[in-house]
């Protein structure tokens, strides 16, 4: 299948057609030029979230969206790169979609009002919530041990996590930092936090 360099993907399907459900009869026959790795090249989207479905990890990652933050499509985005099981929006349920890339069609997005009905669905599911923000009473999060099913939550970027929403956490974590800022970009320090559950939860 000849490609041009430039472009990302591949080309329609070169050969007999795959037999299988998994297989989308569109991508075969104008190629696949979406962001996905080489084992679902010309898949449906809901075969590959079928698949995705079947070994996504006990860690979910919640966001405030109380001002319409850019920094959700990133946080979702680097949710599915760590194949988490949800990503819960709490808040406004419009955010923007456009830092994702297309990721939030392949990840479960769950909507939460507030952070009393997002409380209360983690206390029906026995999940701890664990807010990660540089306060006072925080734990280091270098040395934390990750419940194995937990959810992270993480605040607006600027103001961090609100009031209602530190209530609400059993364990609050910060990130070590040295310069002259008092807090990290809130997608970095998602993604830190993610990927600390990652290495104690899920090595390779």
């Amino acid at each position: 299948m000849d490609q041009d360099a430039s472009e990302v993907g591949v080309g329609p399907w070169d050969g007999d057609s795959p037999v299988g459900e998994q297989w989308d009869s569109e991508l075969l026959v104008s190629g696949d030029r979406r962001n996905v790795i080489d084992k679902y090249r010309y898949w449906s989207l809901d075969a590959i979230v079928a698949d995705l479905d079947t070994s996504r990890h006990t860690l979910h990652i919640a966001i405030e969206n109380l001002e319409h933050d850019f920094n959700i499509g990133s946080i979702v985005r680097t949710a599915n790169a760590f194949l988490v099981k949800e990503v819960h929006i709490v808040g406004r349920k419009r955010w923007n979609r456009r830092g994702a890339m297309v990721t939030d069609k392949y990840q479960h997005i769950r909507h939460h009002p507030d952070p009393a009905s997002f409380a209360a669905w983690a206390a029906e599911a026995q999940i701890p919530i664990i807010g990660v923000d540089n306060l006072d009473g925080s734990v280091p999060i270098e040395a934390f041990n990750y419940p194995k099913e937990c959810v992270l939550v993480v605040g607006q970027e600027g103001t961090g996590l609100s009031d209602g929403m530190r209530q609400q956490c059993h364990t609050l974590v910060d990130i070590a930092q040295f310069g002259s800022t008092r807090s990290i970009n809130v997608g970095a320090a998602a993604a830190i936090a993610m990927h600390g559950w990652i290495r104690q939860h899920s090595i390779r």
